[in-house]
């Protein structure tokens, strides 16, 4: 382990630890029942999200056209190396809490139009698992957010074969539907076809009575400044520029 991994982990240790007590009062303040998944018909949101998926879908496949140039998701975010080391979770981000990645939402115009309408977006990407890939158990930081994914390239298998446990939970994706989940839960996600699967992923502001509101916005916009998010900024503009270098 290299310096800059030790002093994120400091970091995140010190960090988990205040997390820990702000997510036990969002979890007394929560609008929504402290549950592993959500019925995503609860959410008016998502009836747009899969009416569109197919457009969504087809500007994924030019993103795809260079997917070996796409970055390492442990790339851009540190704290992945924890889960992933190795090129089979590739990531193509929109947003990252106060981040906008100008170039990446300008070649996806209708997929950056859709998840810009949702009510508290703070991250977006399409998260790409390639064959084989497992993503070992682990669990989210952070209460105040609710995760959401959108089936866009879905290998035809079982569960056992492509899918998400969370909680004691497991679900599996299908094309153009969705799953809503809180991501504090234990959780982890493999696709052992020979396929790739990718989706839709986006965080959301978990619905909040006050002052839970005003302290969470207040949290997630801290988040934003930290020197975690400010490296993964660099980072993907480093990256940005050598794809606009690559794809011409």
């Amino acid at each position: 382990m290299g310096v800059r991994e030790q002093v994120y982990d400091l970091t995140n240790a010190v960090g988990d630890k205040l997390l820990k007590g702000v997510n036990r009062a969002i979890g007394k303040q929560s609008e929504l029942p402290l549950q592993p998944f959500y019925d995503p018909g609860d959410f008016s949101w998502v009836a747009p999200m899969e009416a569109n998926w197919k457009a969504v879908r087809a500007e994924l496949d030019t993103v795809l056209a260079h997917r070996a140039a796409l970055p390492n998701f442990q790339d851009i975010s540190t704290d992945q190396y924890q889960l992933t080391a190795d090129d089979r979770w590739k990531t193509y981000f929109f947003y990252g809490y106060g981040f906008r990645s100008d170039a990446n939402c300008e070649r996806c115009p209708v997929t950056t139009r859709l998840i810009e309408a949702i009510p508290g977006m703070e991250t977006a990407m399409f998260s790409i698992l390639a064959p084989g890939k497992r993503i070992p158990a682990h669990d989210g930081p952070y209460k105040g957010v609710l995760r959401y994914h959108l089936g866009l390239v879905v290998p035809d298998a079982s569960v056992e074969q492509v899918g998400i446990r969370v909680g004691p939970e497991t679900r599996g994706w299908r094309e153009g539907e969705s799953l809503v989940f809180d991501d504090t839960y234990e959780h982890e996600a493999w696709n052992e076809t020979d396929e790739t699967r990718v989706v839709l992923f986006v965080d959301v502001v978990r619905p909040l009575r006050e002052p839970m509101r005003t302290l969470n916005a207040a949290v997630i916009k801290a988040i934003g400044y930290s020197p975690f998010i400010q490296d993964a900024k660099r980072r993907h503009r480093e990256w940005e520029e050598r794809f606009a270098r690559e794809t011409g």
